[in-house]
């Protein structure tokens, strides 16, 4: 069996529905977000956190970078709609939107 059949049955026997345009663009869209070694590290820190959540300046001393280049990174995440921000006080936290928790999860295994 030519090796291009073999790809033809493999990509039918996993019964995934090709991408509509939308789906398609939003897809790359995360894709963009997450092909960053920090911002997943980031993801990794705010998923393994005890308490789901985690500030920019922790953030920012565990990595050794300056909490400007971390909001810069988590801006993008949140802008994907894979975190959420929320301000309390002068300090910020982030955790990872719950309606994506699973995909991200499986993402970081």
């Amino acid at each position: 069996m030519p090796s291009s059949a073999r790809h033809d049955d493999a990509f039918a026997a996993q019964s995934v529905m090709p991408l509509d345009r939308t789906s398609a663009e939003l897809l790359a869209r995360t894709l963009r977000a997450v092909a960053d070694p920090t911002r997943l590290q980031l993801l990794s820190m705010i998923a393994g956190a005890q308490s789901g959540e985690v500030t920019v300046g922790d953030l920012a001393k565990t990595l050794g970078m300056t909490q400007p280049t971390i909001t810069h990174h988590l801006r993008i995440l949140v802008d994907d709609g894979l975190l959420v921000r929320e301000q309390r006080g002068r300090q910020v936290w982030h955790s990872i939107a719950t309606s994506r928790k699973s995909a991200i999860l499986d993402l970081l295994r």
